[in-house]
């Protein structure tokens, strides 16, 4: 089939190392892989990671202080005051959203490109897709991975917030189909349908399956470049090191822990708390026992993830943990169990005993007594890593991209009939 993946988001570049990021490339890899055609509309390409097999555009928003100003008058916005920053983001959006349909179409005519469907990453401030759609008569497919408009609010403010909403709505009741990440996310989604709730799948993210089993090939590799002898257990983290990733609460377990164990912690990745735990590693007695990798490709990840006895994801507790989290799934098809809060979806994921462990969310204390629970017991940890692999075969993207295309095939026939 010919499919038209359009991601709207700038702050998802689809080279960047986000999750989000491998989400976009890993779709597009496995669909090529099936044999389909991809074509991938995106608000910015990025850089850091190869690009997948496709055709990937960027049509980048334009750039124009007295287009914004003139929407602002348009849509009696008072753009003075200490949120002028926020709105001018915001009409930025919706500058982009105005003019993105008209320039998506001028490039897919350049390349001669004509979809059997549309996979759209869902995106604040846009409803272009709706429109793409309508002008090619073909099913829409939107995934929707947060309730991002509640999520703009509450993390980073929102001051267009009735358009936003009312935008949000709009996009999920023109889609054919709506895949959700997480039961979550799928529950918010439906609160905004005024009908067809059963248009709404819930398909978690997925793996590489054959690149993240192959991991262990370098794990010996890994462990002598970070100087740990084969006696030492590794408790490993990856991630964007956000706020809600827990690394300053699993750095304080990891103090209590190596007070008594020959222990060494791995934390691969970058983001905004990165430079906060290096000051806290660097200003302990344990800094010469971690290690804190920075920025790794995300085709270097399985080694790095392999390279761990234990996987650790810390994340702080929430009442409405609505994420599907992809190093989580990765962590398990690497073979490695996964110690993990029991909130969200991390219950499903996670089988408590069996492929890996959970703790109450928060409790230091209890991470703390499961994690050494897991390093005192080496045939454990083997066998729950056997396990945890084999709890994840059935999730490659390739069964992810199979689900969609099915729904798209059943879209068109319904239009057909």
């Amino acid at each position: 089939m010919k499919i038209l993946y359009l991601n709207f988001d700038r702050g998802i570049p689809v080279l960047g190392d986000k999750g989000a990021s491998v989400h976009v490339r890993e779709f597009v890899r496995a669909a090529a892989d099936l044999g389909h055609e991809v074509v991938v509309i995106c608000a910015r390409l990025g850089a850091g990671n190869a690009q997948p097999p496709g055709i990937i555009i960027e049509v980048a928003p334009p750039q124009s202080v007295e287009s914004t100003r003139m929407l602002a008058e348009e849509l009696g916005v008072d753009t003075a005051g200490l949120d002028a920053a926020l709105v001018a983001s915001e009409l930025s959006k919706l500058l982009y959203d105005q003019s993105a349909a008209d320039r998506v179409m001028d490039v897919l005519q350049e390349q001669a490109f004509h979809p059997d469907f549309i996979y759209e990453r869902h995106a604040l401030f846009s409803s272009a897709g709706t429109d793409i759609a309508g002008r090619f008569g073909c099913p829409r497919i939107l995934e929707v991975n947060a309730p991002l408009a509640e999520e703009q609010k509450r993390f980073r403010g929102l001051r267009l917030e009735s358009i936003a909403r009312r935008m949000e709505a709009a996009s999920f009741g023109t889609a054919e189909s709506i895949i959700a990440v997480s039961e979550a996310v799928g529950e918010y989604v439906k609160t905004l349908l005024a009908q067809g709730e059963e248009r709404v799948q819930v398909v978690p993210n997925g793996v590489d399956l054959q690149r993240f089993s192959a991991g262990a090939l370098r794990r010996d590799e890994i462990r002598h470049r970070l100087g740990v002898n084969s006696e030492t257990c590794i408790i490993g983290f990856v991630g964007s090191f956000k706020s809600w990733h827990g690394t300053d609460f699993l750095f304080d377990i990891y103090r209590s822990i190596a007070a008594t164990r020959d222990v060494h912690l791995l934390a691969v990745g970058d983001g905004p708390r990165w430079g906060e735990l290096y000051g806290k590693v660097a200003s302990s007695s344990c800094r010469d026992t971690v290690t804190l990798t920075g920025r790794v490709p995300h085709a270097d990840i399985p080694s790095w993830t392999a390279a761990s006895d234990v996987v650790v994801a810390p994340y702080h507790a929430t009442t409405d943990f609505y994420f599907s989290p992809l190093k989580v799934v990765e962590a398990l098809a690497c073979g490695r169990p996964v110690v993990a809060p029991r909130i969200g979806q991390l219950v499903e994921l996670i089988a408590d005993g069996k492929t890996g462990l959970l703790y109450r969310p928060d409790d230091a204390h209890d991470c703390a007594r499961v994690i050494v629970n897991l390093l005192d017991d080496s045939q454990r940890r083997l066998s729950m890593g056997a396990a945890a692999q084999a709890s994840v075969s059935e999730r490659g993207w390739d069964r992810i991209v199979q689900r969609v295309t099915d729904l798209a095939l059943a879209a068109r026939v319904g239009e057909a009939a």
